[in-house]
């Protein structure tokens, strides 16, 4: 499961952060995931906890974003939603599209104190 090594920089991340600032403890992570990105939400929330136990992360609360996923299609050239990397345009059922978004995972938003 790569999401417990995903988990495991994103509180290396958050924690160095939030040291750097200054910060005694994380309240709020924020994670915006993208829907094509191959990352699973719920394993994510799964590990989050015990990952960030003994860390300034201990106890926060986990907030995922899921991002649509959007391509533009070369065949017709339109901006198109999709939920899966191998799926259709649904506008004209071409399959060579280009995909703009939903394909990352980010630290959206920190609440420390």
């Amino acid at each position: 499961m790569h999401e417990m090594s995903l988990t495991e920089s994103v509180i290396e991340l958050v924690e160095y952060r939030a040291r750097r600032n200054g910060s005694q403890r994380i309240k709020t992570v924020r994670l915006e995931i993208g829907k094509l990105s191959g990352v699973e939400p719920d394993a994510i929330r799964f590990c989050f906890d015990a990952i960030a136990s003994g860390t300034l992360a201990e106890g926060a609360a986990l907030d995922i974003i899921e991002q649509d996923g959007l391509a533009w299609c070369f065949d017709c050239s339109q901006p198109t939603p999709l939920a899966s990397r191998s799926d259709p345009c649904p506008e004209c059922g071409g399959y060579r599209m280009r995909l703009d978004e939903g394909l990352a995972m980010r630290v959206k938003e920190l609440e420390v104190e």
